[in-house]
């Protein structure tokens, strides 16, 4: 065989085989764990609870979601109150880098994230707003203002009808859904009052709940989404409850207790608290898998997530991170 034809095929099994590591770097599921105090991305793998790999995340990096190919994350750049941010960060997942980062030009404090329809909604606090950016256009292509002060977490349904969002220091969670008449912003806002300092929230997987735990008073407001109102209030004894999630099945649901270190589990239809669980110091974003089996709770001043099991309701294990694990979200790889 000639030099030559020797050169090819090694150029042909070098390529192939960065081709199948960077296939097998998207399709390999990760957990995403913001460092908030350390201005990183952690990739970990989830079978090993270790870290693989860092990426930078920008500054005061606050939520994390991933694309539904699994190839890049987007973070919210909050930053001060002096000084707000105005960016997105974006992280390659497949090269494991960060990548330019969006500018949101005059909307300020970026926070909040979903991903719906394959675009990046998020809430704007420094500008009592939320926006979306289309990573096709590359450009935030629409913006509504919401008015509440520091509007800060938003859930925004599968077919983009609806977006809820908590509102902290109005003590509101704001019900959006898309109207066929009246404002020309084509979008029908009612602001609901729940208890002080609205932060974590979520709505049950039927659509019919909205439970939002508030950090200012130790408890959760449950609110029925047709009639737009609450219906209940539930003293949990949270000393500042930061996040709030709904397990896939609609039966539990969990808040963080960034005061106590604390992750309190709640039954949905009996509105009970079924265990409270000492994490350590600082319990703050909250991942469910998607099969319910367990939780990722991110124990902030401890510099570790905490992995609890769903059925035995125990910490089965820890994942050492950077300095202060905050914002959780899965990287599917799909």
């Amino acid at each position: 065989m000639s030099r030559a034809r020797v050169g090819l095929t090694a150029g042909w099994w070098l390529a192939a085989l960065l081709l199948t590591t960077a296939a097998a770097h998207a399709q390999a599921p990760a957990l995403l764990v913001l460092e908030k105090g350390a201005r990183s991305l952690a990739i970990v793998d989830p079978v090993r609870l270790e870290v693989v790999a860092r990426a930078d995340a920008g500054d005061d990096p606050h939520e994390v979601v991933a694309t539904a190919d699994g190839r890049f994350a987007y973070i919210t750049n909050y930053g001060a109150f002096s000084t707000p941010g105005h960016t997105l960060s974006v992280v390659d997942l497949v090269a494991r880098k960060a990548l330019p980062p969006v500018d949101l030009g005059a909307l300020r404090a970026p926070h909040g994230l979903e991903l719906a329809g394959g675009r990046v909604y998020f809430t704007a606090e420094g500008s009592k707003a939320i926006g979306r950016y289309d990573p096709a256009s590359r450009q935030v292509d629409w913006v509504l203002g919401i008015g509440q002060d520091r509007t800060h977490m938003l859930v925004v349904s599968r077919d983009e009808q609806r977006i809820f969002t908590s509102d902290v220091n109005a003590g509101t969670v704001t019900l959006l859904e898309r109207a066929r008449e009246g404002d020309v912003s084509g979008w029908a806002a009612t602001h609901v009052a729940v208890g002080r300092g609205p932060e974590g929230f979520d709505v049950s997987p039927d659509g019919r709940e909205l439970w939002a735990a508030n950090s200012g008073d130790g408890s959760v407001s449950i609110v029925d989404v047709a009639a737009r109102k609450v219906v209940q209030t539930v003293p949990v004894g949270t000393r500042r409850s930061n996040r709030l999630k709904f397990t896939p099945d609609g039966k539990r649901v969990l808040v963080s207790d960034l005061g106590s270190g604390d992750l309190v589990v709640l039954d949905a239809a009996s509105r009970g608290v079924v265990k409270r669980l000492s994490l350590g110091h600082g319990a703050a974003g909250i991942l469910v898998s998607g099969d319910g089996s367990r939780a990722f709770v991110a124990v902030s001043a401890d510099d570790n997530v905490a992995v609890v099991d769903l059925r035995s309701l125990a910490v089965s294990g820890r994942i050492p991170t950077g300095k202060g694990p905050d914002g959780l979200a899965w990287a599917s790889g799909r």
